[in-house]
């Protein structure tokens, strides 16, 4: 069998490595028009800020290594210029010496990629200007901070690339703004969360301006001097443009293989598109979200490689399907990892679920253990079915968000409920864990406050005002909040003094454990009106 693969990134070689060890005798030809393959896209932001020391380890495998390694037949700077369905033929031109060839195909792979939007604004021909897609990209970047030392960089584009490569950048006492056309970033988020991400970035001198609007970029003697937003200029030496990529399918145009709105290639659950015997796979097709069925795109590593490994195992007819993308991210932040995986609660609500989140302020081991630190998750769940939809989660001092993302897309992907995951027999010691999980503490608290048992202000509810005419009591160990009326919580043991049984009562404190315990001795003296404010005052900002 004939299968020529288009594009050498992660999904393309993941196609040809698995085809290869699947039947050796298979005739595999990779083309790609770059100089390299298989190299780490997602390490990139990290070898800016030096902590991947050497440009080679930015290359998994050169083309002769993955030649030898696999048997694959691989040729570089050569470019796909036609694909002819028909008679089952690609074109092919070599960048070097502009050879035009032809070669036939049993089966055919699309695994091109995408490329970085670059905008036609002012100024893009300017010195400074870079993006963060390949090796080139990073090792230019990084020369120019090594040999110009800049004093200020502008990182366009608040997604997890643009939030990674500002990291990098500050860490080097370069004094970076991130700008953005959303209201919030990082996307998959919601606000509560997107809040309390942009606020520590800001302490840890990461300015962030969204709902901004790149206009134009300024130069002098050919070199970058300001950005110009629709708000205000900014000096700058430097920019890095992470605004989104585009995938590469342009060179699809006549023929007959169907596209997406956005420009990436519809597939089916077998990675196959609407054109016999060709498949797509990774950034330039679109697959499903697991949860709704509904197309997603997911430029994600990971989902390439997925993709790629079951569209070599239905090219070797197997029949294996591809179920879905929950859209599942982290990153690494100054001090803080992020996570998230599934439905936000606007996309679960929107989509017709009875969608009812809580969010929580849990330890990530045990307190006692030295090092240790807390996670604020906010859990998503059908109040019906009780079936958990998505899951977001801040590591603060960079607690292992991973962990409870990852037993999040479990559940999710099993079609678990929150009954069915409340008391899963998850790993605990002290460096590791709380011996009541994190993620199923937060779990019993959703439906907690699903039976009606634990009555809360949600981050977003308070934020708008709605619980204002409640008074405000402050929980906490000692006192902490100035505007608040402290109550002792081991001292209540009935009544206490200056709350009528009918006062509507915000309880508050640190994480929200000491209001909730609170709370539940409150109602048990008569106190109803009483609601607990999740995510506490690490949380929420209380004046």
């Amino acid at each position: 069998m004939k299968i020529l693969i288009i594009g050498g990134v992660a999904a393309g070689t993941k196609v040809a490595a698995k085809l290869k060890r699947e039947n050796r005798g298979y005739d595999v030809k990779l083309f790609t028009d770059s100089k390299d393959i298989s190299y780490a896209g997602c390490g990139l932001p990290y070898y800016v800020g030096q902590v991947i020391k050497d440009k080679e380890e930015l290359i998994v495998n050169t083309p002769e290594s993955f030649s030898e390694l696999t048997g694959v037949e691989v040729f570089t700077e050569t470019k796909v210029t036609k694909i002819n369905p028909e008679d089952k033929t690609i074109e092919v031109t070599d960048l070097n010496t502009n050879e035009n060839k032809e070669y036939t195909y049993d089966k055919l792979v699309i695994a091109t990629g995408a490329s970085p939007i670059k905008p036609p604004l002012e100024g893009m021909d300017l010195d400074g200007i870079f993006f963060m897609r390949t090796p080139e990209d990073a090792i230019t970047l990084r020369e120019e901070i090594e040999e110009l030392k800049p004093r200020r960089a502008t990182v366009v584009g608040g997604g997890f690339i643009g939030l990674e490569v500002a990291e990098n950048l500050a860490a080097q006492g370069i004094i970076t703004t991130v700008i953005d056309m959303a209201e919030t970033i990082p996307p998959g988020f919601d606000k509560e969360m997107t809040d309390y991400i942009l606020n520590h970035l800001f302490e840890n001198r990461i300015m962030v301006f969204t709902g901004t609007k790149l206009e134009s970029i300024i130069g002098e003697n050919g070199r970058v001097k300001q950005v110009k937003t629709d708000r205000n200029k900014m000096n700058t030496d430097l920019v890095v443009l992470s605004i989104g990529i585009r995938a590469n399918t342009k060179f699809l145009d006549g023929t007959g293989i169907e596209l997406m709105p956005n420009g990436t290639v519809k597939v089916n659950e077998y990675l196959e598109t609407n054109i016999p015997d060709i498949y797509a796979v990774g950034d330039c097709a679109t697959v499903s979200n697991r949860i709704t069925k509904k197309p997603a795109w997911s430029p994600m590593g990971s989902t390439a490689n997925i993709s790629g490994r079951i569209a070599a195992m239905n090219i070797n007819g197997k029949e294996e399907k591809y179920n879905g993308a929950l859209g599942t991210a982290v990153a690494q932040l100054p001090g803080l990892n992020i996570g998230r995986t599934g439905l936000t609660e606007d996309e679960a609500k929107s989509m017709g679920y009875d969608a009812i989140s809580v969010v929580t302020v849990v330890d990530d081991k045990a307190h006692y253990f030295p090092g240790s630190s807390a996670f604020i998750i906010k859990m998503t769940a059908d109040k019906n079915t009780k079936k958990l939809l998505g899951l977001q989660v801040l590591g603060l001092d960079r607690s292992a968000v991973d962990k409870i993302v990852d037993i999040a897309v479990t559940a999710i992907s099993l079609d678990g409920s929150l009954e069915d995951i409340k008391d899963l027999d998850l790993a605990y010691a002290p460096p590791f864990s709380t011996a009541i999980h994190p993620f199923a503490h937060t779990v019993n608290v959703l439906l907690n406050k699903i039976s009606g048992d634990f009555v809360t202000a949600t981050p977003r509810e308070f934020s708008n005002g709605d619980f204002n005419d409640y008074k405000l009591i402050d929980a906490s160990i000692t006192p902490k909040l100035s505007n608040a009326t402290y109550v002792d919580l081991p001292k209540v043991n009935g009544e206490i003094k200056g709350f009528d049984k009918d006062d509507k009562m915000l309880i508050c404190c640190d994480k929200g454990k000491r209001a909730y315990l609170l709370q539940n001795r409150l109602k048990h003296y008569g106190y109803e009106n009483t609601v607990v404010l999740e995510g506490g005052s690490i949380l929420n900002n209380i004046k």
